[in-house]
């Protein structure tokens, strides 16, 4: 009986060690479907997060969409652009900064509208002198009138 349940046991661990291969074989490797988007998102995200790390509240302020929603996997949805930058200037200014992953970054277009940003990113608490592990962010770019806005943040830890 013991040899039978080892036997399952192998077998249940190949298999899983097989599957998980076919999955990552699956998986492409991102490449961007459009150089130049991809390029000025990254620029914009740069912009933002050092107007974020430097506490330029006018500068985000002008990102952000007067109908953003911000999702926040801790602290629930945002939807008052107000709220959120005076949400960030008690808690974020001075205390907190961003980098972002490079290499984790993948931007896709959503016709007739903007595009998706989706990366991992961590935070630097200056207070504690501690570094978060790396997080997800998805920020949807709106395109209006030739301007940029963060539409909507999912903020996950």
């Amino acid at each position: 009986m013991k040899n039978f349940i080892l036997l399952v046991f192998i077998c249940l661990i190949n298999l899983q060690a097989f599957s998980q291969n076919i999955i990552q074989k699956s998986i492409p490797e991102y490449k961007p479907d459009d150089q130049k988007l991809y390029d000025t998102i990254v620029y914009l995200d740069s912009i933002f997060f050092n107007a974020y790390n430097t506490c330029d509240i006018d500068l985000q302020a002008d990102f952000y969409d007067d109908n953003i929603e911000f999702y926040h996997d801790r602290g629930g949805l945002s939807t008052s652009k107000s709220d959120i930058l005076e949400s960030i200037k008690n808690n974020i200014c001075g205390k907190v900064t961003r980098t972002r992953v490079k290499a984790s970054l993948e931007v896709y277009p959503i016709a007739n509208f903007g595009a998706v940003e989706i990366g991992y990113h961590y935070f630097h608490n200056k207070a504690e002198g501690t570094t978060s592990q790396p997080s997800k962010f998805i920020t949807i770019w709106k395109l209006s009138q030739g301007k940029w806005k963060l539409s909507r943040v999912i903020s996950l830890h």
